[in-house]
């Protein structure tokens, strides 16, 4: 594989400019597509994003930054996608040039509502991309903690291996350590789902569980992790990777997590809608909980947490109630 592709980051929320800053680490010049003209006006003149990772600073030269999406994709050889799922289909609306020939990656932990499709899946069936030029960047990796240059960790997943060490070239970095997997449905569907563990850890400590409960819950969410994953894609993979097991935690346990967050809201008793307007994060997990929730109906997989969360933000469901009966369900 070429050693000089270019890449363009599309999004401008905190996962975005996290990526945006490891790119830079490694290429002299990326395309960032952000929708907010605002955002963008400020990044040229103070060389920050006003709204998310505030305190990075960017060498301006290093960027291309448009709030055309086409152009970002016409410079591009590696695009990363780094839009709420919930919004991907809005902005891929506006796409007029081709993406024949391009390399693919999601850096979304979400399901494409619109098609039930995680992101990998979405790109192949409605664009065409064929698997072997579509990726996943996944955790544990908590974007704030990029920001601050904590050691953190990627994994990097692609059925053609030459493009998944590639990608994990340019993202690595003193403080980003990367590794590969083959796994993309896998390690995707696993981004997707720890996201409404998070919920439920966040939604127990709300009501007030403690510690020792949160341990239950976490060992039993990767389980039904496993168990759900299996059923879609049946493959070898270890669910104690740090794709699987390693971001499950972070994002059930971090203070960072907007995925607890959220769920911690709903455990003390906000609704849905007021906890969503509180904050300025959008949580993945609740557009996942419907989609995952939706695709088991097929699939069958014995899914107690991401039943009573779905109970809970669906149904309108008593959250004291639901946790209630799902402590019976827990080993």
């Amino acid at each position: 594989m070429e050693s000089n592709k270019k890449f363009a980051v599309i999004g401008g929320g905190s996962w975005a400019t996290a990526l945006a800053k490891m790119l830079c680490e490694n290429q002299e010049k990326i395309a960032w597509y952000m929708r907010s003209t605002y955002a963008l006006e400020h990044l040229k003149l103070q060389k920050h994003n006003p709204n998310y990772l505030s305190s990075v600073a960017f060498d301006t030269n290093k960027l291309q930054l448009t709030n055309d999406i086409n152009e970002a994709i016409q410079f591009a050889d590696v695009i990363i996608f780094a839009i709420p799922s919930a919004f991907l289909s809005v902005e891929l609306e506006k796409m007029t040039a081709s993406l024949e020939g391009k390399i693919i990656f999601s850096a979304i932990k979400g399901i494409v509502p619109e098609t039930s499709l995680i992101v990998g899946e979405h790109f192949h069936e409605i664009f065409n991309i064929p698997y072997d030029n579509i990726g996943v960047i996944t955790g544990p990796c908590h974007a704030e903690e990029v920001a601050l240059e904590r050691l953190s960790y990627l994994t990097i997943a692609c059925s053609d291996k030459t493009k998944a060490r590639y990608v994990a070239k340019n993202l690595a970095s003193y403080y980003i350590k990367t590794k590969t997997s083959d796994d993309i449905v896998g390690t995707e569907y696993a981004a997707v789902l720890k996201n409404i563990y998070s919920i439920a850890a966040g939604i127990a400590h709300g009501l007030g569980y403690g510690d020792n409960f949160q341990a239950v819950l976490i060992s039993n969410a990767i389980r039904e992790m496993k168990k759900f994953i299996r059923k879609v894609h049946k493959m070898k993979r270890n669910i104690n990777d740090s794709a699987y097991l390693g971001d499950l935690l972070v994002t059930g346990y971090s203070v960072f997590s907007r995925n607890r967050m959220f769920g911690n809201m709903i455990g003390k008793g906000y609704t849905v809608k007021s906890a969503q307007m509180e904050m300025s994060m959008v949580a993945e997990g609740y557009y996942a909980c419907k989609s995952a929730y939706n695709l088991n109906l097929e699939y069958k997989a014995k899914t107690p947490i991401i039943d009573a969360v779905y109970q809970i933000l669906y149904e309108g469901k008593n959250a004291k109630a639901v946790f209630s009966k799902l402590t019976e369900k827990l080993d």
